[in-house]
């Protein structure tokens, strides 16, 4: 019963709570303005695939394999 009311809880948070703004964002007529959260994750995934890139080369370049 304990953990029943805990994972319910849990739930209850995500979706109240922590994916409001996404319910508010879907209601919006610009197709922009709703994806911006989309395009964020997007150049913060270049940006680190980048960094990665250059982290690889300089121990490649110095022998660390």
């Amino acid at each position: 019963m304990i953990a029943n009311n805990i994972f319910k809880a849990i739930g209850d948070f995500f979706t109240n709570v922590l994916f409001a703004p996404y319910h508010s964002i879907r209601a919006m007529d610009n197709w922009w303005l709703q994806n911006t959260v989309s395009w964020i994750f997007i150049i913060i995934t270049f940006i680190a695939f980048f960094y990665w890139i250059g982290e690889i080369r300089k121990y490649k370049k110095a022998g660390n394999e």
